[in-house]
This record gives C-alpha cells, structure tokens and sequence, in this order.
C-alpha cells in the first residue's frame, strides 16, 4: 500500500457502506438538428448492490457520461433526463442532485483563488455539509486526505502552482473527504500523460483500500478498465447498450505480467470483439 495512504488511515478503517443503485430501462433521447430526436441511450438496464470499482467502458461519445450523471442527479436544462426509465439509490428514486453522489472530472474544477487545503475543504462550507460534520472533524479530515494523497506539503499552495497530477489529487481528495457511498469518475485521467496517469490509478487503489465505496468510473481505455476494475461494464456505440458485462478476478494491484497474460489477452479481445460487433462511430483506447 502507498505509505502515505497509510500513514494517513484512520485508526479505525469505515467498513464498506451498504448501497444500492439499479439504473432500470434508461432511455436518453434529444432533439436533433434536423428535427426528430437522436436517441443517446437505449434500455439500459444495470445493477449495483455492493462497494467495488465498476469500470463503464465504452467509445468516445457512446453516451457514458450521460449515464454517469444520470447517477449523481445531474440533469441538464431544458431536456427530460432519462427520456423513459428510472434510477433508484437506495430504493428511491434519483431524480436531482443526489447528497450520497459525488463526481470527479477530467476538469480538476479547483477554484484557482484557494489553496490546496481550502479547495479540498470547500465543500464544508455548503449547508449541507457544514450541518452534517463539525469543523474540528472537517479540518482533521482534510488533513488526513492531503497526507493521503501526497500533498501535505502542498496545503498552502494555489492550484496553478500545482502540476496537472497534483490538480487531479486535489480534485479526488475533495471528493473522497466526504465519504461518499458513491464516488462516480468521469474519465478523471484521461488528459495526464501515460506515467501521471499510472500514478493516479495505483492511488485511487490505494484510497479506495482504505476509504471503500461504490465507484463508477468511466472510461474508453480497455487497459485502464481491465487494470482498475472489480467489474467491467461495455456499452455499445450510440445508442449505448449494455454489449457485455463481467467480473475481473485477479486481485489488484494487477501486474504488468498480468496485463500480459493469456486472461488479460482474452478480456482485452472480448471487449474489443463486443465493440466491433456493434456498427457506428466512437472510439477505444489501448494503453502500450
């Protein structure tokens, strides 16, 4: 385990969170251009009962990110979100901001006027968040995240003083300082460079040892998701289906070997095979 992750867990490690989302015969539709509707997402039907890394892969502009949101409450202005079908967190019905959600972007998002300590603690200063943990918890927290993420030292600076590595540490420590039951990422890593990016996915292992949760982490890089995944959901080009859905067995941190192996091979050219299969646009990434 990372030793800062470690050095930083609380004495008495938060059990895994019950949860439970089911995505139930999602339809996404929008108006097109040139009149009708283009329809984004067709009968999506998922389920997720227990805290695990859910890989939601798919090609670029398939509709994942839309889906994603759909989990945490984001609904765009002007437009029905789903078109038809439900999300239900916990038994009831998603049908706006949700306060068990919290989302990571590619974007960092970190306001450039606050330091490092205060972009991680900015959500303690919204009603919600500020009713529901007290202050001297709130700043031990934060702090437990900066050691947790490698950024102690860092607490005082500004964003632009940071790396693109360091501005998405701060983003996932702000997450990830609310204890969320689930944490959905929208291809968080996908702008670093190949080694950043290796870097990143061995710490988010490492956090989510320490703080586990229900993650939905989207992506259109089959070795990412087959290196990260408990669970690796396909979607097909739009409109998205479900073309495959499966377990990953190995336990992680994965290997390089095992990235080499005959299983990962076989994973690898499963999902690669489901995506040929299905006509359209969009593309996979695969990480040398």
């Amino acid at each position: 385990m990372n030793t800062a992750v470690a050095a930083a867990k609380p004495a008495e490690t938060a059990g895994a969170t019950s949860v439970s989302v089911v995505v139930k015969d999602i339809v996404q539709e929008y108006p097109a251009e040139t009149g009708g509707v283009t329809r984004v997402i067709d009968r999506v039907t998922l389920s997720f009962d227990k805290p695990g890394i859910n890989m939601l892969l798919g090609p670029s502009g398939c509709g994942k990110s839309t889906l994603l949101h759909m989990l945490g409450g984001v609904r765009p202005m002007g437009v029905r979100t789903p078109t038809s079908g439900s999300v239900l967190i916990d038994g009831s019905e998603c049908q706006g901001a949700h306060d068990d959600s919290v989302m990571v972007f590619q974007r960092y998002a970190n306001r450039p006027d606050l330091s490092v300590f205060d972009n991680v603690a900015f959500p303690f200063r919204l009603k919600l968040w500020k009713s529901r943990v007290p202050e001297a918890e709130w700043r031990q927290r934060v702090a437990d995240m900066l050691k947790a993420v490698g950024l102690a030292d860092k607490a005082g600076l500004r964003p632009a003083q940071l790396s693109g590595g360091q501005n998405q540490r701060v983003a996932l420590a702000r997450a990830l300082v609310l204890r969320p039951k689930i944490l959905l990422m929208d291809e968080p890593f996908g702008a670093l460079d190949a080694q950043t990016r290796e870097e990143m996915q061995r710490l988010l292992i490492d956090l989510y040892r320490s703080w586990p949760c229900l993650v939905v982490f989207v992506t259109h890089d089959v070795t990412e998701a087959l290196m990260l995944g408990d669970r690796v959901i396909v979607l097909s080009t739009q409109p998205a289906r479900v073309a495959d859905d499966f377990v990953v067995g190995e336990a992680r941190p994965r290997s390089a070997a095992w990235q080499r192996s005959a299983e990962a091979q076989g994973l690898e050219e499963r999902i690669l095979n489901q995506l040929h299969a299905s006509p359209g646009k969009g593309q996979v990434r695969v990480t040398i």
